[in-house]
């Protein structure tokens, strides 16, 4: 968990800030609009990368690297991304006002999960039958979104908290040994169907936009993404050598080609405000990275997960492994 944590808030930050400075003096954006791009265009989506890492039986510690670091960091880019859209919209820039306004967004965000997650936990363990217990699920994570969304706080990490309760408290006992698999199998097509939505939302939008006047832009973006992914992940985890926390350089590896920006990245860059100079450009550069990633860097992570020796060779029942070394 400090590892994870560590990668998904001071290195969303990192690579943010990279990306927006970039972006900012080479091409030219505003400040507001390079800053928005940086954030919401910080947060991994590596879906693919999982899928390849189940079937090539990945070292497990890596598999949760990569999996609870875009889980934390998909919460830290939409409250970043929330700040600066305040920003934008005329709210307070003071320092005072700006820390107010992260500590409304956040606490309240995670309050919010934390009571719709209690709520459900106590109805789903009055009931063993599955679909009720999906419901419930299904209650919790829009309504803990809505909840927060209508009071001006983080509709992301709502959802997030009350997710990761329901999957740890709720697997307890609240949750019926019976529903579980159908919970999990509800929630796994859920995942698909809606990143499926946003890709075709963003394609349908994209093919109404000139690509060709963003082509230079898109390259330089993604360029910068990957420098920022760089800076974010070899120096944080350089922090941790000499102690238990270490992270195996090859891990590393893993994680800066591995971080791929998905369906976050799109929703937000569709959900900026009318006023932004930059949201079209925006737009057209956010799918032209997130294509660069699906597309290059997840059709060749097979190839490095193999080059590295990362395939766990044996698996005992407790959860510790060998690794195979096939260099």
């Amino acid at each position: 968990m400090p590892v994870t944590a560590l990668l998904a808030f001071p290195g969303v930050l990192i690579a943010a800030a990279a990306v927006a400075v970039g972006m900012h003096l080479l091409l030219g954006w505003s400040w507001i609009g390079a800053s928005l791009f940086g954030v919401l265009i910080a947060a991994t989506d590596p879906v693919s990368v999982l899928a390849a890492f189940k079937e090539m039986k990945i070292q497990p510690r890596l598999g949760l690297l990569v999996e609870s670091e875009s889980l934390l960091n998909d919460g830290a880019a939409a409250v970043g991304f929330a700040i600066l859209v305040a920003v934008a919209s005329g709210a307070s820039t003071t320092p005072l006002g700006i820390a107010s306004s992260f500590v409304w967004i956040v606490a309240g965000g995670i309050a919010i999960g934390a009571a719709v997650a209690a709520v459900l936990l106590l109805i789903a363990g009055r009931t063993e039958d599955h679909l009720v217990e999906i419901t419930l699920t299904t209650i919790a994570a829009y309504g803990s979104f809505l909840i927060a969304e209508k009071f001006g706080m983080s509709g992301v990490l709502a959802t997030l908290t009350a997710g990761l309760l329901v999957g740890n408290v709720g697997w307890q006992g609240a949750i019926s040994a019976n529903a579980r698999s159908h919970v999990l199998a509800f929630w796994g097509y859920a995942a698909f169907l809606a990143n499926s939505i946003v890709f075709i939302l963003i394609g349908g939008h994209e093919a109404h936009q000139p690509l060709g006047l963003f082509a230079a832009s898109s390259a330089v973006a993604v360029v910068l993404v990957l420098l920022g992914r760089v800076l974010a992940i070899y120096p944080l985890c350089a922090l941790l050598n000499g102690t238990s926390l270490k992270v195996d350089l090859r891990y590393q590896h893993i994680l800066v080609w591995g971080g791929l920006r998905g369906s976050l990245a799109l929703a937000l860059a569709l959900a900026l405000p009318q006023s932004i100079a930059e949201r079209g450009a925006i737009i057209v550069t956010a799918f032209a990275v997130v294509a660069f990633s699906v597309f290059v860097q997840g059709l060749t992570m097979p190839w490095l997960i193999r080059r590295m020796g990362l395939i766990a060779s044996r698996v005992d029942q407790s959860g510790t492994k060998s690794a195979q070394q096939d260099r």
